[in-house]
């Protein structure tokens, strides 16, 4: 199963008995509010006992160019990573345990 915007809306609106418009007009929120903070550069969300999205900037170094030559350019690029909780991992691992 895939779990769409609207696949959302719709069981969120059922769950809390809270509007479809209302819970998509903070779903659509959410989402801006979030990709402002992780457009920043420097942004970071967390939620507590989920995950934690964060963007950090990476620079690396080419060992050689175009040319086959030895250059000591550098190329800066930001990543987004994804850290899930130790609660998250024990539920989509049940084998392991939370001490780990």
């Amino acid at each position: 199963m895939t779990l769409t915007k609207k696949t959302m809306v719709r069981e969120i609106g059922r769950r809390t008995r809270l509007k479809n418009r209302d819970v998509q007009m903070m779903l659509e929120t959410l989402i801006a509010v979030w990709t402002e903070e992780l457009a920043e550069g420097s942004g970071r969300i967390e939620l507590e006992g989920f995950m934690v999205l964060e963007v950090d900037i990476v620079t690396q170094s080419n060992a050689f160019g175009l040319t086959g030559c030895q250059t000591t350019e550098v190329s800066p690029y930001q990543r987004l990573r994804m850290r899930t909780s130790k609660y998250l991992r024990s539920c989509l691992n049940p084998d392991l345990s939370l001490d780990d």
